[in-house]
Formats: structure tokens, sequence, C-alpha cells
């Protein structure tokens, strides 16, 4: 009779692959009694919005506009916002992924919370700006219509 399967696996790989279920169920345990959810929060209630267009600049500047009215919010220097610059750039790339263009602009949403979040109604991506940290969301904040309670909530968070 030929030896049993278990003796001719290495000892080591089969340790590790031990290990690492192990702490994986520890891990899944602790998150669990933590009370920690992997379920995202419902958005809370819209109280700013602004649809934008991020237009590129020959010398490297952005200009940010109104996308009703066209009004110029913003112009980004040239080496300058590295957060925006990479947000959008993200955002770009997917619309061109989808074969889509500019036409459509972006949607920049205040909530209730205080969270902000950029939406590109083209593709469906969001991003929820508070992520990236308070001085990174503020480059958004200012560009939310400043006669809403909703803008000073958020820019005051």
């Amino acid at each position: 009779m030929s030896a049993p399967l278990v003796s001719k696996l290495p000892a080591l790989p089969l340790a590790a692959l031990g290990a690492l279920v192990l702490v994986s169920v520890l891990g899944v345990g602790a998150v669990r009694l933590a009370g920690v959810s992997a379920q995202q929060q419902a958005d809370a209630r819209t109280v700013a919005s602004r649809l934008l267009r991020f237009e590129d600049g020959r010398d490297g500047s952005i200009a940010v506009r109104d996308a009703d009215s066209g009004a110029l919010l913003s112009t980004i220097a040239p080496g300058t916002n590295g957060f925006l610059r990479s947000a959008m750039r993200g955002l770009v790339r997917e619309r061109k992924r989808q074969g889509l263009g500019p036409e459509q602009p972006f949607e920049l949403l205040g909530r209730a919370d205080g969270r902000l979040t950029l939406v590109d109604p083209g593709t469906g991506r969001r991003i929820d700006l508070e992520a990236f940290g308070p001085s990174n969301a503020e480059v958004f904040v200012r560009l939310l219509p400043v006669t809403s309670r909703g803008a000073d909530h958020v820019a005051q968070r």
C-alpha cells in the first residue's frame, strides 16, 4: 500500500496555510465583536450642491466653472492642488474608458452631516471626499454655493 497523502505534503507550507486560516477567522471574529460593519451608512440629506465643469488650461492650470451659469469659481494654478488633480484625473479616466466625453458636469454634494461627495453622473462613480482628510476636502468645500447654510456647516467641520 502507498503512504497516506498527508505524509507527502511539506509541513511548512501546510502549517503556514493553517496559520493563515486561523488568523483570518480570529480577525473576522474581532471585527464582529467590535461592532464594526462593512455596510456603508446611508447618505445624509443634501444641503448644498453645485454642478461643476473642470477645464484644462494651456499652461497646466484648471478652470473650475459653475456648469449652470458658466461662472468661473476658481483657477487651480499649475502644479498645485494635487488632490483635486488626482481625483479629477481618476474620474475623467473612467469616463474615457466608458467612451464618455466632458459634456455632462460633475456634481458636488454637501451633506447635512458635514460630508462631501463628488459624483460623476455619467459613470455613476463617486468619491467621498471626507475620507481623504479635512485639508483635501477643504479644496472642494470652497466650490459649494456660499449662500447655503449647509455649505457653512460643511466648511466648519
